[in-house]
């Protein structure tokens, strides 16, 4: 009977270190923290990565999904750790990584029927290790966004849009996404809401008039409000307002490093 060679175990003579390889688009479960009941399931996408040194063939990608089933019914975000260094136990690399983005629901309430409903929230986690471990968190969050420049030069009303406000950041202290959600949605003209009923559509309408704001605004308030949090070591915001009387988007971004 012939002899089966592991082909991806060979040596590779052709001097090339891979920076990244691995599996993308796993869908899985996931349990995260949840401020209001201490923990929440959800549904993310993973990208899941190692280092692979010049003169390995391959790696084993079946050993990622092994190595996943083991942690995906744990709380992950604190167990990112110890779930990238055994990535880098099983397949025996110097570095792993991993992308992961989940929707994130939070409870909120109608501002003057207090109707509760539920919002979601695209989240995302970016960890490594090498030498040591580091984690990114971050979350898109949808606002209310009204131009000042329409609001002083029109008689009747101005225009306003939805922006899309992505937030990242590296921090010393743990910090809740809810947290980061709510320094933002105070920045805009005005928060989103998934249930409004008449007189809410009327109260976030007369907001959005009485604190009109640029793209650049919004990053530049955000900025202020991280740059304060001493728990924040650095971050990236960005904001884009998808126009609603121009046939392309307005942007903005910050990234900034605390000494």
């Amino acid at each position: 009977m012939k002899c089966k060679i592991d082909v991806q175990s060979l040596t590779d003579k052709r001097n090339v270190m891979i920076n990244k390889v691995g599996v993308k688009n796993v869908t899985y479960p996931i349990i995260v923290d949840d401020r209001a009941n201490d923990s929440q399931t959800t549904i993310a996408n993973l990208d899941i990565f190692v280092e692979l040194p010049h003169h390995h063939r391959g790696t084993h990608m079946s050993r990622f999904i092994e190595v996943l089933n083991h942690f995906h019914k744990e709380n992950f975000i604190n167990k990112l750790p110890d779930f990238l260094q055994k990535i880098k136990q099983e397949l025996n690399a110097d570095a792993a990584y991993t992308n992961i983005e989940f929707p994130y629901f939070m409870k909120k309430f109608a501002p003057v029927s207090k109707i509760a409903s539920l919002m979601s929230y695209d989240c995302f986690f970016e960890a490594s290790f090498k030498e040591k471990f580091t984690l990114n968190i971050g979350v898109k969050v949808p606002v209310t966004s009204l131009c000042p420049c329409s609001k002083e030069i029109s008689e009747h009303g101005a225009h306003s849009q939805r922006s899309i406000v992505t937030v990242k950041v590296n921090f010393d202290e743990f910090i809740w996404l809810e947290e980061l959600i709510e320094m933002v949605e105070s920045s805009a003209s005005c928060e989103i809401y998934s249930l409004l009923k008449r007189v809410d559509e009327k109260y976030v309408t007369e907001k959005a008039f009485e604190n009109p704001a640029f793209v650049e605004d919004i990053v530049r308030e955000v900025t202020i409000k991280f740059r304060e949090d001493n728990r924040i070591k650095s971050f990236t915001v960005e904001s884009e307002n998808y126009e609603s009387i121009h046939n392309h988007n307005a942007y903005a971004c910050v990234e900034s490093e605390k000494k």
